[in-house]
């Protein structure tokens, strides 16, 4: 059963990751950040580097790499909206 829920935790960090790229592919392609909240994912980012850390110190490597992926995936949308968002205001 430990196995199992283990595997389920492992797919939903993946899945976790996985949720913000239709996000960063769409701010790509669009080039603006309309309607993004920065100050959310910033708060995504910040959450999820202190999930990593928490990971880190309880030697929870799974939990540790998931929330690096989801880091990275979210850092990626909160950079682009940062980007556009910038753009747009100064044209």
């Amino acid at each position: 059963m430990k196995e199992a829920v283990a595997f389920i935790f492992g797919l939903g960090m993946v899945l976790n990751a996985a949720l913000f790229v239709p996000q960063a592919i769409h701010l790509w392609r669009t080039r603006t950040s309309q309607g993004v909240s920065i100050l959310s994912f910033a708060g995504f980012n910040a959450l999820q580097a202190i999930g990593a850390l928490h990971g880190y110190f309880q030697h929870d490597y799974a939990l540790m790499v998931g929330m690096l992926a989801s880091l990275l995936t979210c850092g990626s949308v909160t950079l682009l909206a940062a980007h556009f968002g910038r753009k747009a205001v100064a044209a």
